[in-house]
């Protein structure tokens, strides 16, 4: 097996997650003894907000390539970023790395293809939401693709910074964005909602959503699982 290097810390509730789920997975895969070898970089969620909030995407890129680098000098051979907003320079990243990068968002897409979904709702952070990284990517396979309203893009990026960034779960949160989903099946007949920031898992545990969901952290590890084979 290949081994595996994180960008963790975008959010560390989400890197928990991430390791966990992958080193079981592997585990089952590779025998009652096995437990893969990996390396995790992490830093900080809130300057990625902060450059991205800057439209400062060639500082973005400098500040993940410097993980990404320090991943692969300690010996790294396929990298992946466990956040969804970071992916919005994907491209450029993996044009300067010297190893593979695998993306959430190609896996994402590739999940809902597979699904034969052909409209689906995006939350997640306000940057993942509002620009087009993943939409382009959903669309460039025929699945259409619709945000919240602007206030509700304003409520899931507060609550998603200043709460599940933190590790901070509320009930009352929950019942919002389940509201918010509803929502978005009634009136924009979504088929499925991709969880587009690896903290809302957190969030939507054991939640009855009334669409199909596409946990893009679920996902990610299954296409790192297979990468790394």
């Amino acid at each position: 097996m290949k081994k595996l290097g994180l960008i963790g810390g975008i959010g560390p509730e989400s890197t928990l997650l991430y390791y966990q789920k992958f080193v079981y997975a592997a585990h089952r895969q590779g025998g009652h003894t096995f437990f893969p070898n990996l390396t995790i970089e992490s830093l900080n969620v809130f300057d990625i907000f902060r450059l991205c909030g800057n439209k400062d995407y060639d500082g973005l890129v400098t500040y993940l390539m410097k993980g990404i680098d320090n991943l692969i000098a300690a010996g790294a051979e396929v990298i992946a970023l466990t956040g969804n907003t970071p992916h919005i320079v994907f491209d450029e990243l993996q044009e300067q790395s010297s190893v593979p990068l695998v993306s959430i968002v190609e896996a994402t897409r590739d999940e809902a293809k597979r699904q034969n979904l052909s409209k689906v709702g995006l939350l997640g952070t306000r940057f993942t939401m509002e620009a087009d990284f993943f939409k382009d990517a959903l669309k460039a396979r025929g699945i259409g693709v619709v945000t919240p309203s602007a206030s509700e893009i304003d409520f899931i990026a507060a609550k998603i910074s200043d709460e599940l960034e933190r590790g901070v779960v509320k009930a009352e949160t929950r019942t919002a964005f389940l509201d918010i989903v509803h929502r978005m099946k009634d009136e924009q007949k979504i088929e499925a909602v991709v969880l587009g920031c690896t903290e809302l898992p957190l969030l939507f545990k054991d939640a009855d959503l009334p669409v199909e969901r596409l946990d893009t952290m679920e996902i990610h590890v299954n296409a790192l699982l297979a990468a790394v084979r």
